[in-house]
This record gives structure tokens, sequence and C-alpha cells, in this order.
């Protein structure tokens, strides 16, 4: 995922000099930017290469600064997450910002990717609290 996300923001910060520089600052880009393709009228179809090079961004951003990493999911995972993949953290959690750019595509601003990102830091596992919404944890061993 690290080069085609790297190819996908070469490309947008070619044609929109988009500040994408994988701080978790730019994770308020990607909401705004999917606001636009929102105002702007695109049914999903049409955008979606460009929600999923920003789905990929995201979780590109979740792994350069928060130690996750990429996983290809199970079968099972891949129906409840509606991707191939998903970024683990740490803690064993799997998330899925390939979703939440779509789900902030379909809903609006109650689906933050920006928030997605603090959700993921700010509860730990272990907690006591439930996880949040479109987290996984693994099955126990």
């Amino acid at each position: 995922m690290r080069s085609y996300v790297a190819e996908f923001v070469a490309g947008v910060n070619a044609r929109a000099r988009l500040p994408l520089d994988y701080s978790v600052r730019s994770l308020r880009v990607v909401d705004r930017v999917v606001d636009g393709l929102r105002r702007g009228g695109a049914e999903r179809a049409r955008p979606v290469e460009t929600l999923f090079g920003l789905g990929a961004y995201a979780g590109e951003v979740m792994v350069r600064r928060g130690g996750g990493f990429w996983v290809d999911l199970g079968a099972e995972q891949r129906e409840l997450f509606g991707q191939p993949l998903a970024v683990r953290m740490p803690d064993g959690r799997r998330w899925n910002p390939l979703g939440k750019v779509l789900k902030r595509f379909e809903y609006g601003a109650e689906e933050s990717v920006a928030l997605l990102y603090l959700q993921v830091h700010g509860r730990r596992h272990g907690t006591g609290r439930p996880p949040p919404l479109g987290a996984v944890r693994p099955p126990a061993a």
C-alpha cells in the first residue's frame, strides 16, 4: 500500500497542491476533499478511485504516525469491513480507513476521518470500554 499511496499523493499534489504530508493534521484535508466531492454532486461510482486513494492515504497516516500496519482481511472480516484491507494497530484492533472515507462521502460530517484517528489513540485496549465503531478486535487465541 505504501507505494500506491505515494503515487496517489504525488498525483493529487501535482494537480491540486493539497497539503497531504502524512501528518495527523492532514486528515482534516481528507475530510474537506471528500466534502467537496459530495457538494460537487459526484455519484459514488465516479470518484471511487479518488475515495479509495484518500482512504488508503488515511490508513497510511495511521501506519506511519500510529505504529499500525496494513493487513489483508479474511472472508468474514472482508464482509464486515466491506474492504479487502485494514490497518492493524499495536493493540491488535483493526480499523477501516478505506470504509471511513466512503462513509464520509455517503453520510457527511458525522463520519470524520480525522476523528477516526483520534478514536484510535483516545481509547486503549483494556480500558473496560467497548471498542469504537469501526474497530474489530482479533479473536482470542
